[in-house]
C-alpha cells in the first residue's frame, strides 16, 4: 500500500523558519520518501505505507522536541487500494 502524508508544524513564523520546521523538512527530506514537496505552509510526501508510518513517528518526536506547539497532519491512500475502495462508493475519490 501507497501512502501520502500532508502535514504542518505549529508555530508559524513568516519572517524566519523555526527550528521545528526546520527539523520537519530534515526528516521529510532525509528519509526514503518520494514526491517530496516542502513549503512554507504545508509539506507533502508520498512512500510504502511502513515507510509513512516511520516517518510520521520521527517527525512527530523530532519536531515536538524542536519546539512545535502543534503538528497538524493528513494521510491518504494512494493508488489500487483507495480506486477500489471509491469504486466501491467509500472513501475519497480523488
Amino acid at each position: 500500500m501507497r501512502l501520502r502524508l500532508e502535514f504542518t508544524t505549529e508555530p508559524f513564523d513568516l519572517e524566519e523558519p523555526p527550528a521545528h520546521a526546520l527539523v520537519a523538512r530534515e526528516v521529510i527530506q532525509d528519509g526514503t520518501l518520494s514526491a517530496v514537496d516542502v513549503g512554507p505552509f504545508g509539506n507533502t510526501a508520498e512512500g510504502p505505507a511502513d515507510a509513512v508510518v516511520a516517518a510520521v513517528a520521527e517527525l512527530l518526536r523530532r519536531t515536538l522536541a524542536a519546539g512545535a506547539t502543534r503538528v497538524s497532519l493528513q494521510v491518504n491512500v494512494l493508488g489500487e487500494a483507495a480506486a477500489g475502495e471509491a469504486a466501491a462508493g467509500g472513501g475519497d475519490p480523488r
